[in-house]
């Protein structure tokens, strides 16, 4: 019995054996579930549905210092990026990361509480303070990561030019001229379309420069030393709807991509747009001949390129990974980054010095030092409900289909700034 026993001992240690042997494989295995519990998914929420190819670049060296932290970038359409945004803000959801319109839009949201301070980010000190204050709010605090300067100009088809012997514009005047012998001779001067209004308001922001005389006029209305019913603005207006004329046939009734194809498929010789293009127009069209020239005066004053600092990337406030989102955001501070970014998206970074491999950026930036202006309406008349710039864009809208006139337009900004902006009050 003694000898049965024993053996049975031992038939039961080896059992347990086996078992504690299996029970620490399964606790491996455990582990290594935990490891990918424990790593983390951020979204990231932004407009910029173009870019979705070049933020996985950027995605994927972020990972090679973070592999434990996966990003998924989820744009939605530019028109529709604000009303998703909110709704699901609003509902205490929405993306880890946010792309923060510039300026008041962003900072509406940072003011609602739906975006986390991120006052002593590592690299934040890389950014100049007139950059950084784009999203800073009003108590002093910092809400976002400034991405990129974006600028506006007039984009051109080099071969359509030369085939019509045109050179760019040193005046208004000869801006006109351009735009009448493109038309007498069959060919559509501008690619525009009046559709959406964030187009009006940029657009304006192109023209409007050239006859309130750029920096001088900007810095007296900002402190209420002249308002919207000076005659230099009252003749911006009025350009506007004097340009029309060169606008495609029903350019009521054409959003963004419409004028874009217009323009990379040759339909249109001239594009009056953003810096953001560049790489679009080049994906669209490797062959097509791209110039772009800063805005002529017509008051005899120096070229206008308009300039600002063109979103940021904050943190969702109800985020269950900040700690996560601030390495990101940490990572667009670095002059890796900008690297990346100017190499792949063709635009100027918002980190000082950095160069980009594309002759265009490098002569946009070029630009900026020497003929910057701000982009007025965004950049100090964003505020209101409906803000003085939707208000611009409305009233302009109304314009071109015969239901607003200038005086209109005029008066109805007028009104809505006083309504909110103290230095008109």
């Amino acid at each position: 019995m003694k000898g049965i026993g024993r053996i049975w001992l031992l038939s039961l240690m080896a059992l347990m054996l086996i078992v504690s042997t299996a029970c620490s494989n399964e606790s491996g295995g455990s582990n290594s579930d935990n490891n990918d519990e424990d790593s983390v998914t951020l979204t990231i929420g932004s407009w910029r549905t173009e870019d979705s190819a070049n933020y996985q670049k950027v995605i994927e060296a972020f990972n090679e210092k973070h592999p434990d932290i996966e990003v998924e970038f989820k744009p939605s359409k530019n028109t529709e990026y604000n009303t998703i945004l909110n709704t699901s803000l609003q509902a205490g959801e929405g993306p880890d990361i946010i792309h923060l319109r510039p300026y008041a839009p962003g900072l509406e949201l940072a003011k609602a509480g739906y975006v986390e301070p991120i006052d002593g980010l590592n690299g934040l000190d890389t950014f100049p303070d007139e950059t950084l204050q784009a999203s800073r709010g009003e108590d002093g605090k910092q809400y976002g990561v400034p991405l990129n300067l974006s600028t506006t100009q007039v984009f051109y088809n080099k071969a359509i030019f030369k085939e019509h012997g045109l050179e760019e514009p040193k005046s208004w005047d000869e801006f006109i001229a351009i735009n009448e012998k493109l038309k007498s001779e069959g060919v559509t001067p501008l690619a525009f379309g009046t559709k959406e209004g964030w187009l009006l308001s940029l657009a304006h922001g192109i023209f409007g420069p050239a006859h309130w005389g750029g920096n001088e006029f900007v810095e007296k209305i900002s402190k209420g030393e002249t308002d919207f019913t000076s005659p230099e603005f009252v003749k911006s207006i009025q350009v506007m709807e004097d340009l029309k004329e060169y606008f495609p046939n029903n350019s009521e009734g054409l959003g963004m991509e419409d004028i874009r194809t217009l323009f990379f498929t040759g339909q249109a010789a001239m594009f009056p747009l953003g810096s953001w293009e560049i790489e679009v127009l080049r994906e669209m069209n490797p062959d097509l001949e791209l110039g772009f020239f800063p805005m002529p005066s017509a008051v005899g004053g120096e070229p206008t390129l308009t300039t600002w600092v063109d979103g940021s990337f904050g943190i969702n406030a109800n985020s269950e990974h900040k700690e996560e989102a601030k390495k990101f955001l940490e990572f667009l501070t670095t002059e890796e980054f900008g690297e990346l970014f100017t190499t792949n998206f063709k635009m100027i970074s918002a980190i000082p010095g950095v160069q980009s491999d594309n002759e265009l950026v490098n002569e946009l930036s070029k630009a900026v030092s020497e003929y910057s202006t701000p982009y007025m309406m965004l950049v100090y008349f964003a505020g209101g409900n409906p803000s003085s710039k939707v208000t611009i864009e409305t009233e302009l809208q109304g314009m071109y289909i015969g239901e607003q006139d200038v005086d209109g337009v005029v008066k109805t900004l007028q009104e809505n700034t006083e309504a909110w902006f103290e230095p008109f009050q």
